[in-house]
């Protein structure tokens, strides 16, 4: 049995300025003794530490860092650590699409493409935020007004996300948005896993499962041509589970995974997308989903110069980002799904990252 505290309780704390305005970190912790920290700047997720378990003690699972401003702070040129990414999340090429006959030019954050909403992005915005108390399962929500013009976009952009943690291991999030003008929006979460503790070294030795038969090729600059091809022969075939670290050692991608696979199942319904396993300490992570992919991401582009929470430094593999999202280049790529958003509608998406106990006797 894993320890389980008496109620439910959640803190807040300043954390410094940005732009001339206070951020705020909220620690929730559910009655299983899971403790989720949250910064309302990006609406980010900065720390999810899992109790005892009877093989050790509490551990924290997500890479994160220890300030919000300077070079090595949320504020400063990180790779969206646990962020809230948006309005529309991973490349669109060209940094430009075409609405009403009209081309809309964005930022180029990433090349000569745009990248996670561009430098102005959701990840760069201070959320309003309002504690949820609930004994059983406690919440954080996070609002924004994206105006017309942020990041390049057109029309304005209420958006909402919730977290809450529990019942049990399971942190939950709810994205919202609405619209009053035709705009594209394709949100997704960042944060990147360790299952050994996040600064317990690289997770290539972790074991990945997605359930997904096909992925998107890009080009040179990672953006999506459009095409739509099988996994099957292809390291990108994690259906039966394969090792995060077996395409780095033999050479087949030595930069490892940036990969977008397209998820199985009923379409916007909530299904087990990914399951991520650790055999050194017996943890798994199951990720839910109501989005239709998953880019898969092992971090290749960290070199240990950024410094995270304890002075840990943050060397290649030292996670992986499982990102529940749309298609990537949507926009551009008309025969795929698409992610407009009209006036009147509801954006509504759903993500749970669930830990399930491990079996007796499993792990350290």
């Amino acid at each position: 049995m894993e320890p389980r505290s008496t109620e439910a309780s959640w803190e807040r704390e300043a954390w410094g300025g940005v732009d001339g305005r206070e951020a705020t970190l909220f620690t929730l912790v559910n009655r299983a003794g899971m403790r989720a920290r949250i910064l309302d700047y990006g609406a980010t997720l900065v720390g999810l530490e899992l109790p005892g378990d009877g093989r050790g003690g509490a551990v924290d699972v997500v890479l994160g860092l220890d300030a919000l401003v300077g070079e090595q702070g949320y504020a400063g040129p990180q790779p969206y650590l646990g962020a809230t990414i948006g309005r529309v999340a991973n490349r669109i090429g060209g940094a430009a699409f075409r609405l009403g006959g009209e081309r809309v030019t964005l930022p180029a954050n990433d090349g000569e493409n745009h990248l996670h909403g561009g430098p102005a992005g959701f990840h760069r915005q201070l959320w309003a935020a309002q504690l949820l108390p609930d004994a059983e399962a406690p919440g954080l929500a996070l609002s924004h007004l994206s105006r017309d013009g942020e990041g390049g976009f057109p029309g304005r952009v209420w958006a909402d996300v919730c977290y809450r943690l529990g019942p049990g291991r399971v942190l939950s999030l709810e994205l919202r948005a609405t619209c009053d003008a035709v705009t594209p929006v394709g949100l997704t979460h960042h944060p990147y896993f360790n299952l050994a503790g996040h600064g317990a070294g690289d997770v290539l030795g972790h074991r990945l499962t997605v359930d997904g038969s096909y992925y998107t090729p890009t080009d040179a600059h990672l953006v999506p041509t459009g095409e739509v091809r099988r996994v099957a022969g292809t390291p990108f075939d994690f259906r039966a589970g394969r090792s995060l670290g077996e395409a780095v050692l033999d050479g087949t991608l030595p930069d490892g995974y940036d990969v977008n696979v397209m998820l199985g199942g009923a379409a916007d319904g909530l299904r087990l997308a990914a399951r991520l396993d650790d055999p050194g300490s017996g943890r798994r992570l199951e990720v839910w989903t109501t989005q239709r992919a998953l880019q898969v991401y092992t971090a290749g582009s960290l070199d240990g110069s950024l410094v995270g929470k304890g002075d840990v430094r943050y060397g290649r593999f030292a996670g992986v980002a499982l990102e529940a999202q749309a298609l990537p280049n949507a926009v551009n790529l008309p025969h795929l799904p698409q992610v407009w958003l009209q006036p009147g509608e509801l954006y509504l998406q759903r993500i749970e990252y669930r830990f399930p106990p491990a079996p007796d006797g499993v792990g350290a």
